[in-house]
């Protein structure tokens, strides 16, 4: 018996890409470098030695992956700027090479029919912020207000949905703290110093572009991990906290207006993290200004962690265990759709979003072409039915949930994995650029078309 599980009316459905990832163009056009040009030029940075410097040259191929996103019956693309393309060294004298070739695909999107969600800022800083401090420097905030106040006034016209930063835990804490992505730093107070101005960036910059884009939605994507102790135990239990604190309620409380969490400024400054003075780069008007309403929360999400302290005595068995390793995701990534299904009842339930997008969602499998050129990516369908399946229940539940973009569009560079992960609906030929629909992209179009998908054997 099969069921259909319908949406509701006006749901977006979209897919997501980010400009590094995918433009290439690295240089052309008058471009400045980026933070992520320099760290992938850099040896040993990206596991496979690779560089974003062409990717999937969508900078030149614009038109052709329009034209794709047409066929697949998209009804919205989510896609970033590069800061850099616009204002090579961060501040002053515009690109306007790099402004029209955002101006050529707003207007070939909606030419298409697909609505354009612009994120401002998905990791690409000009490297001349960064050698000035980068974002643990407050002027980089304030750069960033005159970034978005550029676009906005460009684009404003056109675009009517605006997404600020994305991510700002990688923005912060795996670029400064754990150094995985660039700028590579391993530094606890340059983390949290940087975790603070990305926010402030985004507050300061929501009227700036409520200004120049009248009646647009304007809001910040988050990257969220569902956490659960792996036992009842006390233990357990405190960890678990530590690691939603660290991940989910660091940005999700001052975004709604709950000020830092304490238990977290408390851990931060006991491990040495903060001077004994605390959050000392907080000044005055600053948590109001990152409080600042927003009309959605994009929301992130792929997985879940099951929370385990390995170091308490007598500790408590496991109760909570996750699914054998060969079902998790080419990325290692566990699949929990009923995380996805906690996450936004929580969003909802505790923190009161007025409206909630999924602005990634997706998983990496390295499925290719047959010898007919046809990409069987079941696993992939797999995990969006149930993963959609999870949204469908958090809608009824009372979600606020008013869109889906996969990620993502095609295969690209993934960052410090480079190009040994394809999250893509689309698979990438790098040597060639060719692009083929993988059936996970014929599947996703029948979704569109029905606004709801079948469940069920």
């Amino acid at each position: 018996m099969t069921t259909k599980l319908s949406f509701p009316d006006g749901f977006v459905w979209g897919t997501a890409t980010a400009a590094y990832q995918i433009e290439g163009a690295w240089q052309a056009d008058g471009k400045g470098e980026s933070i992520w040009d320099r760290f992938t030029h850099t040896p040993g940075k990206i596991i496979d030695g690779s560089t974003g410097d062409v990717a999937c040259d969508h900078y030149h191929r614009w038109r052709e992956d329009i034209a794709l996103m047409r066929d697949l019956g998209l009804r919205a693309y989510r896609f970033s700027i590069s800061w850099p393309r616009i204002l090579p060294t961060g501040r002053g004298m515009i690109n306007q090479a790099g402004l029209d070739f955002y101006h050529n695909l707003v207007d070939g999107l909606l030419e298409a029919g697909i609505t354009p969600f612009v994120t401002l800022y998905h990791w690409d800083l000009p490297q001349t912020l960064q050698d000035t401090g980068g974002w643990p420097a407050r002027s980089t905030a304030q750069a960033f207000v005159e970034y978005a106040d550029i676009v906005s006034s460009a684009l404003g016209d056109r675009v009517k949905h605006w997404i600020t930063i994305n991510e700002p835990w990688c923005v912060s804490f795996l670029s400064h703290q754990m150094g995985e992505h660039a700028p590579g730093w391993q530094d606890w107070p340059a983390a949290l110093a940087a975790s603070h101005h990305v926010l402030l960036a985004h507050g300061w910059a929501v009227p700036v572009l409520r200004r120049n884009s009248p009646g647009a939605e304007v809001g910040i994507t988050l990257n969220f991990t569902s956490a659960y102790p792996a036992s009842p135990s006390y233990a357990d239990r405190e960890a678990t906290r530590s690691v939603d604190g660290y991940i989910n309620r660091w940005f999700l409380d001052p975004l709604y207006g709950r000020r830092y969490p304490a238990d977290m400024v408390a851990d931060y400054r006991a491990a040495g993290h903060l001077g004994p003075e605390g959050m000392t780069m907080v000044q005055d008007g600053d948590l109001q200004a990152i409080a600042t309403p927003t009309d959605f929360l994009g929301v992130n999400y792929y997985t879940r962690a099951v929370v385990r302290d390995e170091a308490a005595p007598d500790n408590l068995p496991p109760t909570v265990l996750t699914a054998p390793r060969e079902e998790w995701t080419e990325m290692d990534w566990e699949i929990f759709p009923q995380g996805f299904y906690d996450l936004l009842c929580r969003l909802h339930f505790e923190y009161q979003v007025p409206k909630l997008y999924v602005t990634e969602n997706g998983a990496s499998y390295s499925d290719g072409p047959n010898a007919e050129g046809q990409i069987a990516d079941e696993r992939r369908i797999d995990y969006l039915r149930d993963h959609l399946a999870a949204a469908q229940r958090a809608i009824q539940a009372g979600a606020p949930l008013a869109g889906y973009f996969v990620w993502s569009l095609m295969d690209n560079f993934e960052w410090a994995r480079g190009y040994r992960q394809r999250f893509g609906i689309v698979w990438t030929d790098y040597a060639t650029q060719q692009r083929i629909p993988k059936q996970s992209a014929v599947w996703y179009k029948e979704v569109i078309a029905e606004n709801g998908l079948i469940v069920g054997a």
